[in-house]
């Protein structure tokens, strides 16, 4: 089975959040080992696009979309707790006399 998204194919879950954005995520979330200029340049290229008046919404769309996510999927988020250790205290032993 194929998956389309407005008329786009979208075969893996990277595929679909960029359909959905518009824009490749790594545009907004960067990559790893990028160097420092690379960096201002993706930043340079993504204030351009907020600054679209197409895009103007995107970070409203964004927080919906994550709203969303969390509302339809809450067991990608079910966090438990750790058990904290208990703390160990030193024991002080007198001066010497």
């Amino acid at each position: 089975m194929r998956n389309y998204v407005c008329g786009h194919r979208a075969d893996t879950p990277q595929d679909f959040a960029e359909l959905a954005l518009g824009t490749p995520a790594e545009l907004w979330l960067g990559v790893d080992g990028e160097s420092d200029e690379e960096r201002a340049a993706r930043l340079d290229a993504a204030r351009d696009i907020l600054a679209d008046p197409e895009y103007r919404t995107l970070p409203d769309d964004l927080i919906r979309l994550a709203a969303r996510v969390v509302e339809e999927h809450p067991d990608l988020f079910n966090v438990v707790p750790l058990a904290r250790p208990a703390r160990r205290r030193a024991v002080g032993r007198g001066a010497a006399a």
